[in-house]
């Protein structure tokens, strides 16, 4: 064998691929430790929320919407105007507390080597969670990739590992938290290297599956085994494959919206002394608002849910089309931390019950909530640019397959095609200046095997 044939020794900072790989052993090590803390952050997280929200609603622990009808105007009002000011206390204290800039997870992965100071943002998972409870109109999912990520940093501190390494490490670390928060071990995997490393890259699957694997394992200790929705076996159609073709330019445009105002609102978080002012004024007015609408409150799985069983009547969800989104965008305005998953998930839920409803004047058949499932779906891939997450989280959320997975993929595909052509930014990375958007698409496009 000539020299030049011959082959080249392992490189001990790559990925390990097996488990004669130099360095294999810590890598493998770290992987089932960020595993098994963040299954165990997700549930403490979840737990707290749920004594969180019945605390201040004194209601259900997992139904917000329900005790959000019960309740009375002043406690609306109280609490949202509580939850302001503790969004205003809590961040000052973050930064008296830490002198370190909070780093946003994918700007840390892309441009930070995975990098994040855990104080801080520790700090600001908790608070999501006690601002979420409350009924801010984020999602909880924040809070646990946000732990997951700090975890997957300790543990890749602690092994000496490669910069490469930790920059993967913490995107399996946020996918695990994100599958262990909702039970979907494998939706968690696909999500951490297709939206938060941003490749789908052989080398990558194994240590995400494990990770989010062993999280949603963990967290199956103290969190329920079953699906986030309750839904019927929806039966297919022409008909719902023909809307899925005409609803997709349409989700996508409103996908890009979304996003656009996400950045919008993410550029114009208060400064200064307004951070104490404007969560506590935006809350408060939600907290008026929310006593007739309280679908608005929290982060949206309790109207997709009734959306998808079809509870809604279609002047409501008209309203919400408008509303919910728009609660969401201002309480990221006003410096309110949380998440974005299940907001964008419930936008989709409304938008795809509207053009649904339209639809059923042309061609009627289909039952109401299976447009709803397929607008979340298609909202999902589009504004994270995510199609196949989208697709296996849908399936996993709802412990349902073949039931809508042909007209799911394809606006979910489709979508997706056209919300990328026209705009580079997903929700995930609006926080990202142009230049580190061009830079980050550079890298994606780069080879990978």
């Amino acid at each position: 064998m000539s020299e030049s044939s011959a082959p080249k020794p392992a490189n001990p900072d790559a990925i390990p691929t097996t488990l004669f790989h130099p360095g294999a052993v810590r890598f493998w090590l770290a992987v089932v430790l960020i595993g098994v803390s963040t299954g165990l952050g997700a549930a403490a997280l979840t737990r707290l929320l749920e004594v969180i929200q019945h605390l201040a609603w004194h209601g259900s622990g997992t139904n917000i919407l329900e005790a959000g009808r019960q309740a009375s105007l002043a406690r609306h009002i109280v609490v949202l105007i509580a939850a302001g000011l503790l969004t205003g206390i809590g961040q000052f204290l973050l930064k008296q507390l830490s002198s370190a800039n909070g780093i946003d997870t994918t700007a840390a992965i892309w441009f930070h080597a995975g990098r994040m100071p855990a104080l801080r943002t520790l700090g600001s998972a908790i608070l999501s969670i006690f601002v979420v409870g409350m009924g801010a109109s984020l999602g909880r999912e924040g809070a646990p990739k946000q732990v997951g990520a700090v975890f997957a940093n300790l543990f890749a501190d602690a092994e000496e590992l490669s910069d490469e390494q930790r920059r993967l490490l913490v995107a399996c670390g946020a996918g695990a938290g994100m599958g262990a928060a909702y039970g979907v071990p494998l939706g968690g995997a696909i999500f951490s290297i297709e939206v938060m490393r941003g490749k789908l890259a052989l080398r990558y699957v194994l240590p995400a599956l494990f990770a989010s694997i062993i999280a949603t394992a963990v967290s199956w200790i103290w969190l329920p085994d079953r699906p986030t929705y309750e839904i019927p076996a929806f039966p297919s159609s022409a008909s719902v494959i023909f809307w899925a073709l005409l609803a997709a330019p349409i989700v996508a445009l409103a996908s890009i919206l979304f996003v656009r105002l996400v950045r919008w609102a993410d550029q114009h978080k208060p400064r200064g002394w307004q951070r104490f002012i404007a969560p506590t004024v935006v809350l408060g007015i939600l907290g008026v608002i929310s006593f007739r609408f309280p679908q608005i409150l929290g982060n949206g799985r309790d109207i997709s849910q009734a959306l998808f069983a079809d509870e809604v009547a279609p002047r409501l969800f008209l309203a919400l089309l408008l509303l919910k989104p728009l609660a969401t965008m201002m309480c990221i305005r006003s410096g309110v931390p949380g998440g974005l998953f299940t907001p964008s998930l419930s936008f989709g839920a409304l938008l795809g019950a509207v053009l649904g409803h339209a639809w059923a004047w042309l061609w009627p058949g289909v039952p109401p909530g299976l447009f709803a499932l397929l607008g979340a779906g298609a909202v999902l891939a589009a504004t994270t640019q995510g199609p196949v997450s989208a697709v296996v989280l849908m399936m996993e959320l709802t412990g349902r397959d073949r039931s809508f997975i042909l007209p799911l993929s394809l606006i979910a595909c489709l979508s997706t095609l056209i919300a990328r052509s026209i705009e580079h930014r997903s929700i995930y990375d609006a926080k990202l200046s142009d230049e580190e958007v061009a830079e980050r698409q550079r890298l994606r496009e780069q080879p990978t095997f």
